[in-house]
This record gives structure tokens, C-alpha cells and sequence, in this order.
């Protein structure tokens, strides 16, 4: 497997089978976790069953129900969901203490100098009957790698890609499946007549790097199967959030407070639990025209009360965040991390407003 091996664990439809595996009455249905369609919704997660007839994640849930009229909506359960993340977080903890979680249902090990084929499996085969939960499992020498080969057999996938089968494995995927590739980069080596990733490699590179510029040589690399970035840390995190986008915008001031309240208040807790102090809390505020604004706030000491936080982050709301349009999603996040091994200042810092 070369000197370096990484794996990369993703869920399997993650939110909507915590919800088959907790209600037995929906496995083997069409479940969406997400908005209620008789109000503007949008999916979550789609599970395996509603995916069949076109149902997918970030779909209007009234699209959704029109692809499939039998499909059951059930209410997004965050605080569930990440219970479950945490024992599938305990369970990459008994292998490597290199976990960098991609979200709550995604995370990078780096195994290296370990029998990373032994522990993918064994990772796959915990969460199965500990959890009763699917994780597809890739394994290779590099992030970029892994996370292909965890992709290319969902659900309930497991693939090795070694460092002498990356080149033959990468060579016709369409350019899409490289890593930054959005819809617009797509377009644009589409344009050029690249549409695989063979293309790219037999494409003129100097060309390349003339048009996309340093994203040029991030590509070629990516295509080459090279990839160095290293798994970071999980105990590194730089910030720590929690949002709520609203199923219809909202310009009352003492709902908004309260959603500012509840999500202070789980922050708070999310920092005692790992045993963090955060010093900086910044607000975002998605508008009804799709505008997104934040402001932040550095204190002069770290704290992980959520009630500290919360009188922060109200005070933002109420004095530097517009009352002329209606809200559609609020966040809160706290970052300038202080962690339980790193020693106190004695200094205090005012960095004030920003």
C-alpha cells in the first residue's frame, strides 16, 4: 500500500438510517429527513430506498414527494445524530488518535505503519453490529484516494486502491470526480475538450496552467493520483458551529433570539464536553434573498459557558445585523479554540469588535 495508508469512512445515507434502525416501521420504505413539503422543505438525506426513484439531498421536499408520492417525511433529529457520530467517533479512537472528521458522518484515519486493510474492515464490521449501521470504506495512500475508493461501491462498499492501480483506476473518470471540480470547472474543461480524466493528462499542461493557473497544477496532481495533504488532527479543530435554516423566513425578533438561545446553549455544552474554551463568536445570518452576512466578536478571556455566549450573539442580532429583511437560516459559531492541553495566558488580549 506504499508508505502512507489512509482510510476513508463514510455513512451510508446516515441521518435516514439512524431513523429506519430507531423505527423499525420505516426500514425498507422511502424515508426523507427534512422539511415538511406542505411548507418550503428541503431533504437532508434521502435513504437508499426513496434514492431509486430520483429523491436526493438538498431536493425541495415538494420535488420529492412529486418523484415520490409514497415517500415518508420524518423531522430532522441532530442531537440523535450526533449521538451516534460520537460511539462511531469511539470507534476510530480504539485505532489512531489521526482523525480528521470531513462532517458528522464522514471522517479521514491515518493508519500508517498499521494493517490499515485489518482495521477498515474491522471499523466496518463494529459499526455493522455494534451500531447497526453501513459504512462504505476506502482505502488507499492518499485522502484524495480513499475517498474515491469509499465512493465508488455505496452502499456497504470497501475498495483498496493501491498506489500502482491509482493510474489505471483514475484514467476514465470524468474530470468531475476530481477533487475542487464543481459544475463550473466542469464546464470550462469541458470547453476544452476535456471530459475524462485522461483527457486532462494528455491535454497540453503549460495550456493548463496558463487557464486555471495554481488550480491548473492542483488538478494535473490530483490526476497523477498525487495527493500530500496530511490527515489533520481531530483535537485541532478550528471552530465549532450550529445552524438552523427556517422552513419560512422570519422577522420576529423574539423567535430569532430564541433560536440564538437553543444553539448557544448546545454550543456551551459542545465545548464542556471536550473540555474546550473558545474566545471568538461569530454570527451568520442567511437573508431571504439568499445574502449572507456575519460579525464577529473576540472576548477579552475564553469561556464555554452558552450563556456567555448567547448574550454575545443576541447583542449581535439586535445591533448589527439589518431589520429590513426577513431570516431565513442563523448560525453560531465559536473558534479561537483554546484546547485542555494548551496553558492559559495570563495576559488578557482585547481584540474587541471586527
Amino acid at each position: 500500500m506504499g508508505e502512507r495508508q489512509i482510510i476513508h469512512v463514510d455513512m451510508d445515507a446516515f441521518y435516514a438510517s439512524v431513523e429506519q434502525n430507531d423505527h423499525p416501521e420505516l426500514r425498507n420504505k422511502p424515508v426523507a429527513v427534512g422539511g415538511n413539503p406542505d411548507r418550503r422543505g428541503v431533504v437532508c438525506t434521502a435513504s437508499y430506498e426513496a434514492r431509486k426513484f430520483g429523491v436526493r439531498s438538498a431536493m425541495a421536499s415538494k420535488k420529492a414527494q412529486l418523484l415520490c408520492p409514497h415517500l415518508i417525511f420524518v423531522p430532522v433529529r441532530m442531537e440523535r445524530y450526533t449521538e451516534v457520530s460520537r460511539k462511531i467517533l469511539g470507534i476510530f479512537e480504539d485505532y489512531t488518535d489521526c482523525i480528521e472528521p470531513l462532517s458528522i458522518d464522514e471522517a479521514f484515519l491515518d493508519v500508517t505503519g498499521k494493517n490499515g486493510i485489518r482495521i477498515g474492515k474491522e471499523i466496518k464490521d463494529r459499526i455493522r453490529t455494534e451500531l447497526a449501521l453501513t459504512a462504505s470504506v476506502g482505502i488507499s495512500v492518499n485522502k484524495y484516494l480513499a475517498k474515491l475508493a469509499s465512493d465508488y461501491q455505496k452502499p456497504n462498499g470497501f475498495m483498496i486502491i493501491t498506489e500502482e492501480e491509482a493510474g489505471k483506476f483514475l484514467l476514465p473518470l470524468p474530470v468531475r470526480k476530481l477533487w475542487g471540480v464543481g459544475p463550473k470547472t466542469e464546464n470550462e474543461l469541458n470547453k476544452l475538450g476535456i471530459y475524462y480524466i485522461k483527457d486532462l493528462l494528455n491535454y497540453d499542461q503549460n495550456v493548463l496552467i496558463d487557464r486555471f493557473g495554481k488550480k491548473g497544477i492542483e488538478l494535473l496532481s490530483l490526476a497523477q493520483g498525487k495527493d500530500d495533504r496530511p490527515v489533520e488532527n481531530k483535537h485541532r479543530r478550528k471552530s465549532i458551529g450550529e445552524e438552523m435554516t427556517f422552513e419560512t423566513d422570519i422577522d420576529d425578533m423574539n423567535i430569532l433570539l430564541k433560536y440564538a438561545k437553543d444553539c448557544s446553549l448546545i454550543l456551551g455544552d459542545r465545548l464542556k464536553e471536550n473540555g474546550f474554551k473558545a474566545k471568538t463568536i461569530t454570527l451568520k445570518v442567511k437573508f431571504e434573498d439568499f445574502v449572507c452576512v456575519t460579525r464577529s466578536i473576540t472576548l477579552p478571556n475564553f469561556t464555554d459557558m452558552g450563556q456567555e455566549i448567547y448574550q454575545h450573539a443576541s447583542n449581535i442580532i439586535q445591533n448589527k445585523i439589518s431589520k429590513t429583511k426577513k431570516i431565513r437560516l442563523l448560525g453560531i459559531q465559536v473558534s479561537n479554540i483554546r484546547y485542555p492541553d494548551e496553558p492559559q495566558q495570563l495576559l488578557m488580549d482585547f481584540e474587541g469588535l471586527f
